[in-house]
């Protein structure tokens, strides 16, 4: 008897904030090393979804409305890692081809059909692209006149940003696009798209103070639920939008180490731009309150073409987890079979990886008792999770099924060890008797397990059994 005492003293010093009625549960659940699918992290799809047959050879597709392909209600990707995320990238002209006049449309269907295939969307509407059929919308190319090439900053730029049509137009455009969209569910996040080719931003530090806030701000105002991510291009655009709202950064060139080094006196993305870029665009911490997602150079089956071996291709994707990556758009190529190692260990350190280190609890609680808990978990990714998915108990029996959901914020579990200690009382009218205690973080919307943690013990509902609690009115 002594040494149980002895034993509750020690625990009671050790975990102060944590109290329990006469003795307690300690769970250390048991850590697993299998793939995980979890929101908002991993591979894309890109301009398809989950199920969908991928492009063929080393070619993509992008800008133009999707074209759908028939489903047979089998979301396995062959070749390609199973995904929760799908990109759609459209130019402006698909969007408002009159002016004022909206194909929400195109949204709508590929918001919903990403729900139906297990993913959220992430979405970049570019104003232009390169080539006539890519150009700014005909009603906006009618209003502005033809672009002469002595009057343009930039080879990238179809047209003068500094027009202040173009900055009515496209930022009506983009607060249009908030107005509807900022908060959904199914968003997963937007490109903070202003000018370049396929949108992405060449020539944006050319801009005026003027045009650049007005451009931003328009995402910026519009935005304030849907997380934002900017292209690293520019120290003056990317630290403005730093000082505006919690914005993450992509880059549309991962894998760059000698694609155009020869015709650009050795000038290679992955050496001579992003490291630098991050550091001195202020982006370096961004990803502590908002998303890195990044896309490939080429695609992964080009860069076999191009003699890339696996010494390259874990070169990059340690330097993507460097860069604290939660998302990778490799265009819906297939990955070639030699390199699926390297991805499946890329992919169980992309993002969040949560382990459930320690989990403690009372053996009995009072109805409308409080039962309190202490948890150590430890985020073995490279960043955190971006959305408040709750974080509840259950506590289940043959009479009541009570789901008891903490105020937990796991969007502030940054890699390395995370403590979690509180609180949930139990309803009044909670029935005597024993309960299995579980855990899981759920999606708010219908309050069902959303997150899978890299701990043994799930059950087939998607819940993890903790152990057994007593609900007694007499706890002596």
């Amino acid at each position: 008897m002594r040494k149980i005492q002895l034993a509750a003293a020690i625990f009671l010093l050790v975990c102060p904030t944590a109290f329990y009625a006469q003795d307690s549960v300690i769970v250390r659940p048991q850590e697993i090393d299998e793939l995980l699918v979890n929101p908002g992290i991993g591979f894309n799809t890109f301009q398809r979804f989950n199920g969908d047959t991928l492009n063929p050879g080393a070619g993509w597709t992008e800008g133009f409305p999707i074209e759908y392909q028939e489903f047979d209600g089998d979301l396995t990707n062959p070749d390609h890692p199973a995904t929760s995320t799908a990109y759609f990238r459209v130019y402006w002209k698909f969007i408002e081809p009159e002016m004022d006049h909206y194909r929400w449309d195109l949204i709508d269907k590929a918001l919903k059909t990403a729900a139906a295939r297990g993913q959220t969307l992430l979405l970049r509407i570019a104003p232009w692209g390169t080539g006539p059929e890519r150009d700014v919308p005909a009603w906006f190319r009618a209003l502005i006149g033809e672009s002469r090439k002595e009057d343009l900053k930039h080879s990238f730029w179809r047209l003068d940003p500094e027009n202040p049509l173009y900055v009515e137009h496209y930022t009506d455009m983009v607060r249009a696009l908030g107005a509807r969209y900022d908060g959904h569910p199914d968003l997963e996040l937007v490109d903070l798209s202003i000018v370049g080719n396929w949108g992405e931003g060449a020539g944006s530090a050319l801009l005026s103070d003027q045009t650049r806030r007005a451009l931003v701000d328009s995402y910026i105002d519009s935005f304030k639920k849907t997380p934002l991510v900017m292209l690293l291009t520019d120290e003056k655009t990317n630290k403005y939008g730093l000082s505006r709202h919690n914005v993450g950064w992509r880059v549309d060139c991962l894998g760059d180490l000698d694609f155009w080094a020869k015709e650009q006196g050795g000038w290679r993305h992955m050496y001579d731009y992003y490291p630098q870029g991050i550091i001195n665009f202020g982006m370096r911490d961004a990803w502590e309150k908002a998303p890195v997602s990044l896309e490939i150079c080429g695609t992964l089956k080009g860069w076999q073409k191009r003699g890339y071996g696996e010494k390259e291709v874990e070169y990059i994707f340690d330097q993507a987890l460097k860069w604290h990556i939660s998302s990778f758009n490799a265009k819906s190529s297939g990955v070639p079979k030699e390199w699926w190692p390297q991805v499946n260990r890329w992919l169980k350190k992309m993002g969040y990886r949560l382990v459930l280190r320690k989990f403690v609890y009372p053996t009995r609680v009072r109805p409308h008792g409080k039962l309190r808990f202490a948890t150590w978990w430890e985020n073995k990714g490279v960043a955190p999770c971006y959305r408040k998915f709750p974080f509840a108990l259950r506590l289940k029996s043959a009479k009541r099924t009570e789901v008891l959901v903490t105020d937990a914020d796991i969007t502030q579990w940054l890699p390395g060890d995370n403590l979690y200690d509180d609180a949930v009382f139990l309803p009044l009218d909670m029935p005597e008797g024993e309960y299995d205690l579980e855990v899981a973080i759920l999606d708010p919307r219908t309050l069902k397990p959303k997150v899978k943690l890299a701990i043994a013990g799930i059950g087939t509902d998607g819940w993890y059994k903790m152990g057994k609690i007593t609900v007694r009115e007499t706890l002596e």
